[in-house]
């Protein structure tokens, strides 16, 4: 168990979080929740050691094992791969080195005996006769190829290292797990095999994530910072979302009486519980269900994005033709012999083997990029809206304000006009006068997110439009795009969203295109796509 007593961190004249106290328990998976800069990763390296918190303290049970996804992803570049991983096990890690050194001295006495057979008895205690097969088999199924484990984490790639540091963390079956971000660089598979070891994980976990589906997979309960408190509620993301939702609704309705709210209440943890008795962590949801005191829901102080997607005009049945499309970048081959036809109201996510492949078709359609081989060609009556995965370019250098860059994409350039845009993006007052250079990542997404609305375009494409958003502007975003009667292109990695978006997934492989008209999870499950999918890439994928 680890429990947080009086915790409080403030910076100069700003409170963090005040007074936390929450107790995190074995078995159970907490998902941190927060609006951006509200202190979620802050909390993890508090609890990891990492900062101290101005009050407050934190305590585990004698012996527990804290272990920590790490964000430094050069601090091992020294080291094998294998070894860096077993380096996630401190005490078995320093009882192998003691061991090591040990056996090597040329003058072996009785009291080196002695040693070697107490820290023999300790290694076994630690399964360290199975330690290397277990990092080995952990390294494998987050991706990392059995030829990388001896090589030193220097000559790995960034996503590589990511892995390996997560493998690092899973490794040795640790008593409390921190994990920030850990589906970061993983693809479809790795996210499926982390969701299935933290659902039968037996002991802590603590984690940040962005991803809405992955929280609603592994979490138990939900630890949500807001109004610099820390408050904890059972169950899973979608189930904060909209309890939190339902409260916020019955606050405003002054009318119902409370007798009728909290059956309103009780009847949607009802069904909610039902449906939660689907999946994997069935039981620990229902128990925390059947615990949940209703008068405990709170609404959120969070703020929600005014996204709205509308055509100017709706487009004729020709919306856009791909002939036999190639790309070559580097010399190497990204795609080919891509064909397909585009029919209105369609949304499409696309796949590919790396985030540089689709990047390179997305600029081809948008007249970014030129195809090695290939034609596109949209219909007459379509107008396209599109937000680039690197939008750099778009901000770079830019002195002008908010509102002033926002004007250079609008007929209408009455001031009123543009700010209603940006504050529906959540700029208002003075943060409409930030220099558009100076904006951080999120920001950057929510300004590209004005621009396309100004467009009314009634052809979105889209690449990697959830990068660097909050929760909540990832949520509005995903209904918008629900919403909108165009036709949409687009990829992501967030499951959840591409999940309830796309009714048609194209992926792209360098032997033509895999189209299928169907979901995304439908998409997962079909062994026949998993086949063509295999024979396509020539390996299993």
């Amino acid at each position: 168990m680890l429990a947080v007593n009086n915790l409080s961190l403030q910076y100069g004249k700003r409170i963090l979080f005040d007074d936390v106290n929450i107790k995190f328990t074995k078995g159970n998976c907490y998902g941190v929740i927060g609006a951006n800069g509200a202190g979620k990763s802050t909390l993890l390296k508090i609890l990891s050691g990492e900062i101290e918190s101005t009050t407050g303290n934190f305590t585990t049970d004698p012996g527990e094992r804290i272990a920590v996804l790490k964000q430094n992803h050069y601090e091992y570049n020294d080291y094998p791969v294998l070894q860096t991983v077993l380096m996630g096990h401190k005490v078995l890690w320093e009882n192998m080195q003691a061991r090591e050194a040990i056996y090597a001295k040329a003058d072996f006495t009785d009291a080196d005996g002695l040693k070697a057979g107490e820290l023999e008895e300790k290694f076994a205690e630690m399964n360290g006769w199975e330690a290397e097969s277990d990092a080995a088999m952990l390294l494998s199924n987050l991706g990392v190829e059995e030829k990388l484990h001896d090589k030193l984490m220097a000559d790995l790639s960034g996503h590589e290292k990511v892995r390996v540091l997560l493998a690092q963390a899973l490794f040795g079956n640790p008593d409390i797990l921190l994990l920030d971000e850990p589906t970061n660089d993983l693809d479809i598979k790795t996210i499926a095999w982390l969701e299935n070891f933290l659902a039968d994980f037996k002991n802590t976990v603590i984690v940040v994530s962005h991803d809405r589906h992955f929280l609603d997979m592994v979490c138990t309960h939900i630890v949500d910072i807001d109004f610099s408190k820390v408050n904890l509620y059972s169950g899973n993301y979608s189930f904060w979302y909209h309890t939190s939702q339902l409260a916020s609704r019955q606050r405003a309705d002054k009318g119902k009486k409370t007798e009728e709210k909290r059956k309103e209440l009780l009847d949607f943890i009802a069904r909610f519980s039902a449906n939660a008795s689907k999946s994997k962590q069935a039981t620990s949801r229902k128990k925390a269900l059947e615990k949940l005191n209703v008068d405990e829901i709170k609404p959120s102080s969070r703020r929600y994005p005014g996204i709205q997607f509308a055509q100017e005009r709706e487009a004729g049945n020709d919306i856009l033709h791909v002939d036999k499309l190639s790309c070559v970048i580097d010399d190497q081959l990204m795609f080919s012999d891509i064909t397909f036809t585009l029919d209105r109201g369609q949304k499409v996510t696309v796949l590919g083997k790396d985030s540089k492949t689709i990047e390179a078709f997305f600029q081809i359609l948008a007249g970014d990029r030129k195809a090695k081989g290939g034609t596109v060609k949209w219909g007459v009556t379509t107008n396209q809206a599109y937000i680039p995965l690197d939008n750099s370019k778009y901000f770079e250098h830019v002195e002008l304000s908010l509102i002033d860059w926002l004007r250079q994409y609008s007929e209408n350039t009455d001031e009123t006009f543009v700010r209603g845009f940006l504050g529906r993006m959540l700029f208002s007052g003075e943060e409409s006068l930030k220099k558009a250079k100076v904006l951080s990542g999120g920001e950057k997404v929510r300004c590209m997110l004005s621009r396309a609305m100004l467009q009314s375009a009634n052809v979105l494409l889209l690449d990697e439009p959830t990068n660097h958003l909050d929760l909540e502007s990832i949520t509005a975003l995903n209904n918008a795009m629900i919403d909108f009667k165009g036709t949409i292109l687009f990829t992501c990695h967030d499951h959840e969203f591409t999940q309830t978006v796309a009714n048609r997934v194209i992926e792209l492989t360098p032997n033509g295109l895999i189209d299928k008209l169907m979901t995304y999870d439908e998409y997962l499950a079909d062994p026949r796509v998993q086949a063509q999918r295999e024979e396509m890439y020539g390996a299993k994928v």
